[in-house]
């Protein structure tokens, strides 16, 4: 297959597209030479922007996929009729659906979508099996914060890419990473070992969650001190989390023992929201502002924080198809969902 070039796009293996664009323009009650055929000018962006169309069949949910605007998602699919000369939508206020010939020109139009992935990523196996894998570990509240966007661009741009997310206790991430079972990894850990690459995407403070009828709430800080006077729930002596506190707090007298403690921090929150108790938790861990039940409040005295970053063995590349999404989470902006609770910077 040859990709567009110069002035259009042309496939010698798939007649289809020629007889299609034949049909289209006696549609259109327009006769073109094969002069004029070779004319059509029309992008790679054109095309992405009419499948996403044509898989979700709503503008406002394929501007959003591919992160345009409506009216420049408009334009596009609006160029892409103009140089084929035919309608491929059917467009009303309730709904959008595609043309006869809409539905014939999507088939091909996938077809060299994808045909340009296999050749951008380059990978042998993709080609002959249509099929790659790309398996990212993660600390939960890390695959709930960055997971999400990453994996919706990288899958509009590489649709037959398969992604396996391991959502894992950091020793577990920072295992998978070493022993080649994770392409790579998003983890609070690493930074120090000697075989581990690591690559800071933020650093984030630990806040007081709890219960919005609870004492804490509202207020604006909240001491490491004054939160043990509470019920508490912490993660077990074996979390990352539970390490780097330990060691963070030395210089705190001794704790009181915890009522409560779990292995992940998602589920020591669902005890705070169940009206167990407080817990201290990373603040990409706490839910958005819009929650009914918990909120968070900044811990100091001292300030405690984590840093987040991707992690990758040094001893072994990334194939074609992670070193692209290790990109695109490198390249992610930090969602900008508010948190609950006070100012948490």
């Amino acid at each position: 297959m040859r990709l567009p070039s110069g002035n259009g796009l042309h496939s010698a293996s798939q007649p289809s597209l020629g007889v299609l664009w034949t049909s289209a323009c006696l549609e259109a009650s327009t006769r073109l030479s094969a002069p004029n055929v070779m004319a059509i000018n029309f992008d790679l962006n054109d095309l992405q922007a009419f499948r996403a169309v044509a898989q979700l069949a709503s503008f406002r949910r394929a501007a959003e996929s591919i992160h345009l605007s409506q009216p420049a998602l408009s334009r596009r699919i609006d160029k892409l009729e103009d140089a084929l000369g035919v309608k491929l939508f059917e467009r009303s206020t309730r709904r959008v659906a595609l043309t006869t010939v809409g539905r014939a020109f999507a088939r091909d139009a996938e077809r060299i979508l994808d045909d340009l992935d296999n050749a951008l990523l380059g990978i042998r196996d993709v080609a002959s099996s249509s099929l790659g894998h790309v398996t990212i570990a993660c600390v939960p509240s890390a695959a709930y914060y960055f997971m999400p966007q990453v994996i919706s661009r990288y899958h509009q741009a590489f649709p037959r890419i398969r992604i396996s997310v391991l959502d894992a206790s950091a020793n577990e991430v920072l295992a998978s990473v070493a022993n080649g079972d994770a392409d790579f990894g998003l983890n609070f850990i690493g930074s120090q070992e000697p075989n581990i690459e690591f690559k800071l995407l933020l650093q984030e403070r630990y806040v007081a969650a709890c219960r919005r009828d609870h004492a804490l709430a509202g207020r604006k800080r909240v001491t490491w001190r004054e939160l043990y006077e509470y019920d508490y729930i912490s993660v077990g002596r074996v979390s990352g989390n539970r390490l780097l506190l330990d060691q963070a707090l030395t210089s705190l007298p001794q704790r009181p023992p915890s009522i409560c403690e779990t292995q992940h921090v998602t589920t020591m929150l669902g005890l705070v929201e169940a009206g167990l108790g407080v817990a201290a938790v990373p603040t990409m861990a706490m839910p958005g502002s819009e929650h009914p039940l918990l909120t968070s409040v900044p811990l100091v005295d001292p300030v405690v924080t984590r840093r987040m970053g991707m992690i990758r063995s040094k001893a072994r590349p990334l194939s074609p198809a992670a070193a692209q999404l290790y990109r695109y989470v490198a390249e992610m902006k930090v969602p900008s969902r508010r948190r609950t609770g006070g100012d948490a910077s």
